[in-house]
């Protein structure tokens, strides 16, 4: 299937991320476009999904931007690895939440590569890390659906600041903390951006 691999070198303004990507999901719409994947980081910024709660902002001085896409508050900054899609799900049988599955199992998959073992829950979205009985959130998932074409995308935690996690409730989850793959192993990450796409192609792509 053709879909275009885009991957930013400096990183981008969310509200820019979000008008291209809104502007692939018409042309895709009207067959005027490949699907894309795209990899990039963001500047430090505060999003909050459609389902938030205001209780979920512990920091009220932290500047919050609304977006449409599912889940809740979730930071992004340096050293977070973000992978943007719009892949159309007409082509891949109309299901959602086997796309979510292609999504965690990429994920994972690669993680597997570094020798870090984690895990997805059915009931709280997202990738997870067990270190000494205390699990983790190390990668987040917020996608929207518009006329069977998916987008937004996945974060993945490799070596940012988790103290910024510190001024909300991640994800609304009050019982779970939030890690990066830096902390879990201490090695070269440098090819994880490509093996993870390369992955992601795969699993969209079987």
């Amino acid at each position: 299937m053709n879909i275009e691999i885009k991957k930013s070198k400096k990183p981008i303004k969310y509200s820019d991320a979000i008008k291209l990507m809104e502007e692939r999901l018409l042309k895709l719409h009207e067959n005027n476009s490949a699907e894309l994947i795209w990899t990039l980081e963001h500047d430090h910024i505060y999003t909050a999904g459609s389902s938030y709660k205001e209780n979920e902002i512990k920091d009220k001085s932290i500047n919050i931007i609304k977006t449409n896409r599912g889940g809740k508050i979730t930071y992004h900054g340096p050293g977070q690895l973000i992978c943007y899609f719009v892949i159309d799900l007409k082509k891949r049988k109309k299901d959602i939440r086997n796309f979510i599955s292609i999504i965690e199992k990429s994920i994972i998959e690669t993680l597997k590569m570094y020798k870090i073992q984690s895990f997805s829950d059915k009931d709280n979205i997202g990738i997870w890390y067990k270190e000494n009985n205390k699990i983790k959130k190390i990668a987040a998932i917020g996608v929207r659906v518009s006329k069977w074409i998916a987008y937004h995308g996945f974060s993945i935690n490799i070596d940012n600041e988790l103290e910024r996690y510190d001024a909300i409730v991640p994800c609304g989850i009050k019982d779970k903390g939030v890690t990066n793959l830096k902390k879990i192993i201490d090695q070269d990450y440098k090819e994880f951006e490509k093996n993870l796409v390369n992955i992601f192609m795969s699993n969209l792509n079987s």
